[in-house]
This record gives structure tokens, C-alpha cells and sequence, in this order.
């Protein structure tokens, strides 16, 4: 009998049986094992990616959260920071006031005083989110020299009431006076009247509810209305000298030339003029006015910039 007829043979199959039965227990057990561990290494791969799926979801439900607080929705520009133009506003209101802590703690200030405004009030603030806040938290850090403000073109009158409740915040008592057209959209030369942005009128009525954010102060707020070169409107507010004068009206160079001369008559010895959009590339005419006054006989010394804003003191 050869071997293949052997292992064919009944009695060798009854005598092999349990050899057999040892072998498919071992593989079994082998398969076994290894299915276990590739079930345990898959496990925590499964966990890992529906917890990262759940932390995606909730990233976009806080992104679109975040967007609706501070994104350009209904102000035609966003307010979210970034890091390098933040540190660069810190470290051009440090160089006019002189006091880091005190300018990074007023730019922060402001930044919140920003974003609460535009929150509760009607329209929006116009310019970019640094040129605001250095604004804002540039002024009281120069210390001027009495608390009667003019604010020259006010579109919403958003910024003088924050200007109001940052003077307030560093102890002062503004009293303040404001000039503007109030001709139902935001007018500047060369550029198509169109609605704002944020879909609301340019009025008194929704500047005097605004100015009512800022408290007392706000709604005792002296405002002519009429643009700033005429004759009466100039008349009708030129009595007294101002501590604190913010010119942000006509942007071409002739209408702000003539902002300027009125500001060398009317600015108390030592005032601050702040001058927007100065060195924005979209509003050269302001670059223009400016570099040409400080060339002549003029009160007026340039202390620097922060974001598109001149500052300038009086003697």
C-alpha cells in the first residue's frame, strides 16, 4: 500500500483525526488573535475621526457664530483682527503717546467699543477696524487740553459716541459739537451716492439715537447741520476753542485744505487735530491737503500717524 493510500484509508483518517482537530483549534485561535488586534487598532482610529468630525462641525457652527458678530455683513467691511496689523497700531499709538500698556489696553478698549456700538446702534462706523480704534484710543492718551470736541462729518455719529465714553473712560467731561450735511447718504467727491451698506438712512434722527449709546454727555451733544466751508455753519459753532477737533469730511484736497485753515482759527492753544484717512491710498486728496498746509505758516505740528490717521497739535 503507497502513502497516498494510507492517508485515504479509513483507519488512518480515525488515527489522524485528532491531529487534525489540534491543527484547527491552533489556526482558530491564530485567526482569532488577529482579529482582535486588528479590531483593537482600527477602534481608536474610528474614535479619533468622528471626534474630529464633531469638532469640525462645532468649529463651523462658532466660525458662522463669529462671522455674524463681527463679519462685513451689513457694514460692507469685517471687523476681525489679524496679529500683524493689530501689533503695528500698538506700536504707532506707543510712538505718539509714549506708553505702551496704556496703548495697547485703549486700542483693546476701543476695539470692544467698536464692536458694541455697531451691535446696538443704527448704521455703522465708517473706515477700517484699526483706523477706528486707533482713533479712539489715540485721543485720550495726548491728553488735550480742555473737553470740547468738533467732530467734522459724522456720518452715523457712531464714532462721537465712542469718542464721548473713551474721554469718559480717562476721567474727562466732553462736551461736544458736531458739523455734517446730514444729506441721507454718505457723500464724498467722485464717488456715486448710493445706499450704505448697512441699509439705513444718514439722518440726525438716527445720530441723535446713537449719540444716546454714549449717555448724558451724548445726547447733550451741539449738532449744526450744514457742510463745514459755509459761511453760517461756520458762524454758528465757532464759539469757542476747541480741545479736540476730528476732521473726517469733504476728502478731496480742496475740501480738506479748507477744514484745515478752519481748524487753525477755532483749536485751543495745545489742541489735537486728528485727521482721517491721511496716507489711504483711496483718498489721496487728504495726503495731499495736509502735506501742503504743514508746508506754510501754520499752528499746527504733525506728532505721527496710527493705521490712516494724522495727528497733529496746536500751539
Amino acid at each position: 500500500m503507497n502513502s497516498r493510500s494510507m492517508l485515504r484509508s479509513s483507519v488512518s483518517r480515525r488515527l489522524l483525526r485528532p491531529v487534525a482537530d489540534v491543527i484547527d483549534q491552533r489556526i482558530e485561535r491564530r485567526v482569532r488573535s488577529e482579529v482582535r488586534r486588528t479590531a483593537d487598532r482600527q477602534t481608536p482610529d474610528l474614535a479619533r475621526t468622528e471626534q474630529l468630525v464633531r469638532d469640525v462641525e462645532l468649529l463651523r457652527h462658532r466660525q458662522l457664530t463669529f462671522e455674524l458678530l463681527l463679519g462685513p455683513r451689513g457694514r460692507g467691511i469685517s471687523r476681525i483682527v489679524s496679529q500683524g496689523p493689530l501689533q503695528q497700531l500698538h506700536a504707532e499709538v506707543t510712538a505718539l503717546s509714549g506708553d505702551r500698556d496704556a496703548a495697547v489696553r485703549n486700542v483693546a478698549t476701543a476695539f470692544r467699543l467698536l464692536v458694541s456700538l455697531e451691535s446696538l446702534g443704527v448704521g455703522r462706523i465708517a473706515g477700517g477696524t484699526m483706523n477706528i480704534c486707533g482713533k479712539l484710543g489715540t485721543v485720550p492718551l495726548l491728553d488735550p487740553p480742555n473737553d470740547d470736541i468738533l467732530e467734522i462729518g459724522t456720518l452715523y455719529g457712531l464714532f462721537s459716541a465712542g469718542l464721548v465714553r473713551m474721554m469718559e473712560r480717562d476721567g474727562r467731561s466732553p462736551s461736544l459739537t458736531i458739523v455734517d450735511p446730514f444729506a441721507g447718504v454718505q457723500l464724498q467727491p467722485g464717488t456715486a451716492q448710493r445706499p450704505d451698506p448697512s441699509g439705513s438712512p444718514v439722518d440726525e434722527h438716527a445720530v441723535r439715537t446713537n449719540l444716546a449709546l454714549a449717555g448724558p454727555a451724548g445726547t447733550a451733544a451741539r449738532i449744526q447741520r450744514g457742510f463745514s466751508e459755509d459761511p453760517e455753519t461756520r458762524a454758528a459753532v465757532s464759539d469757542r476753542r476747541y480741545g479736540v477737533i476730528v476732521i473726517d469730511g469733504d476728502h478731496s484736497a480742496k475740501g480738506v485744505a479748507q477744514d484745515l485753515e478752519w481748524a487753525e482759527q477755532i483749536a485751543a492753544p495745545g489742541a489735537i487735530v486728528v485727521l482721517d484717512d491721511y496716507g489711504d491710498p483711496n483718498w489721496q486728496g487728504v495726503k495731499e491737503a495736509l502735506d501742503a498746509h504743514l508746508k506754510g505758516e501754520t499752528r499746527f505740528t504733525f506728532l505721527g500717524k496710527a493705521a490712516h490717521s494724522a495727528y497733529l497739535r496746536a500751539s
